[in-house]
């Protein structure tokens, strides 16, 4: 009896003492979620310009579009 408590507290201890492995590192985590962060905002600026704005879903990535919105945001034209 006293050998398989003996056993089960070594195990015990070099569980506790081993770093845990993991499968994927933090920084693939990190770079990971502003990818997707990334690519959320643009497929939402493509669905936001195209269904509310009525415009074309691909013409957010045009310069003067932005340029347009910036300035109706800061008071420089009237829509």
């Amino acid at each position: 009896m006293t050998d398989g408590t003996k056993n089960e507290a070594t195990t015990q201890d070099t569980a506790q003492n081993k770093p845990k492995l993991r499968k994927l590192p933090i920084w693939a985590r990190i770079v990971g979620f502003f990818v997707l962060l990334l690519l959320t905002a643009i497929i939402g600026a493509m669905i936001g310009y195209s269904v509310f704005g009525e415009g074309k879903a691909f013409d957010v990535f045009k310069p003067e579009v932005w340029q347009h919105i910036f300035d109706i945001k800061n008071g420089s034209v009237n829509k």
